[in-house]
């Protein structure tokens, strides 16, 4: 049997974070402009000319991350190369927008989405925070676009999706985009220090995890109506969707514990609000995704449950193993509680044994129940591994605020 790394060790983390770093760099690098989004396992390229938003902000996240942590000018000048393209190629030329998808550089997918645009957010304040120092007053234009076309003070929440031109708003509603609303808040808040982006991630993250908990079981639905009403039928025939499926996400169950302690830990002292709650409600989250979602037989978290909470779609997914691991250590290190690091230990040692690429790096994308492999594709439009660096770089922090408790 192999013998598993200390995933403990805040070296060996970084270690895998830079291995992973290395499936992209410098092969992800596009001399035309951006990047290439489209990796089969072996690291070929089999899509050069598409374009995804959220890779193309993903990878800002990526680069500006290793500098930040590997001090490599190569990934300075990644950075700055993935942020033009933002700039240049997706962002409408009067500033109101960005575009979906982009093939050959011309716009296929023009629509407008929250989801799109708060990682347009979370780009731009971890470049500042890696010293680019050119996009610090784009994370004011990005929060204000966003609050200018998706917030809705009535209901205290992101709106979803718009038409190019933003004469039409969709009527659906969904809580993903406003996660990473709240997760490129923190960022924004943490390269600013301006308070107002704090206030309104603890808005957004109360008005997910609990008003709209209380209409749903006390957990995190995903699809919701004009009224912000869950919809349990959305795309109920469509349970693998990429970035809306139907079912309970136990990933975002762990990825809203993670950013909850996040809350927690920067609201004090800060924020003039109540905080009690967070803590009680990440643990809560985090308990029902492992206890319900993980695989009793095969290992690793399963990708939705019902509304039952029965798993109903038994795929394993790179970035909720990735995501749960952080959010383990985070409420290890913020509870003393010894059962997050046998989670933390038995989500590591899963991922390690069936995800992990040792041969080219980075992390499978998706396997079957029995943990096999679906395709060659390792890395298709939104992945880029930004789940399992960034997980890396936040168990780094957890350690290291431990160690020095």
């Amino acid at each position: 049997m192999t013998t598993l790394p200390n995933f403990r060790s805040p070296a060996v983390l970084l270690d895998h974070a830079r291995h992973t770093m290395r499936f992209y760099h410098p092969r992800a690098i596009d001399p035309a402009g951006g990047m290439f989004h489209y990796f089969k396992d072996d690291g070929a390229v089999y899509d050069a000319t598409h374009r995804h938003l959220v890779s193309s902000t993903r990878f800002v996240f990526t680069y500006a991350m290793a500098y930040r942590h590997f001090n490599d000018p190569a990934y300075l000048e990644g950075l700055k190369h993935a942020v033009k393209f933002v700039r240049e190629a997706h962002r409408a030329p009067d500033g109101d927008g960005y575009a979906w998808m982009l093939d050959g550089g011309a716009i296929e997918d023009g629509t407008q989405h929250a989801y799109g645009e708060a990682f347009v957010l979370l780009a731009y304040a971890h470049a500042t925070m890696a010293g680019v120092e050119e996009a610090r007053p784009w994370i004011n234009e990005a929060f204000e676009l966003m609050e200018k076309r998706f917030w809705n003070e009535a209901d205290g929440l992101y709106a979803d999706e718009a038409s190019q031109d933003w004469r039409e708003l969709s009527t659906y509603r969904g809580q993903n985009a406003n996660m990473h609303a709240c997760e490129a808040l923190l960022a924004a808040h943490q390269a600013t220090g301006e308070r107002r982006y704090l206030e309104r991630a603890y808005t957004v993250a109360f008005n997910i995890t609990q008003r709209q908990a209380e209409r749903c079981g006390g957990l995190i639905w995903e699809h919701y109506d004009v009224e912000w009403q869950p919809d349990w039928k959305f795309n109920i025939d469509d349970p693998e969707n990429l970035f809306r499926p139907w079912g309970y996400q136990p990933g975002h169950f762990t990825e809203w514990a993670k950013l909850l302690v996040m809350l927690e830990a920067r609201g004090k002292g800060t924020l003039d609000r109540d905080l009690d709650w967070l803590l009680p409600t990440a643990e809560r989250l985090f308990k029902v995704a492992v206890e319900k979602g993980w695989d009793v037989v095969n290992g690793g978290l399963a990708y939705s449950l019902a509304p039952d909470l029965s798993i109903c779609d038994y795929h394993k997914y790179f970035w909720v193993q990735a995501e749960s691991a952080a959010a383990a250590a985070m409420l290890a290190q913020r509870t003393g509680n010894e059962e997050y690091w046998v989670w933390y230990e038995r989500l590591w040692a899963y991922s390690w044994t069936h995800f992990v690429d040792h041969e080219y790096g980075a992390w499978y994308r998706i396997l079957d129940r029995e943990n096999r492999k679906l395709s060659d594709e390792k890395s298709p439009a939104g992945k880029v591994d930004y789940h399992t660096m960034g997980a890396c770089y936040d168990i780094v922090a957890a350690l290291t605020k431990a160690d020095h408790a």
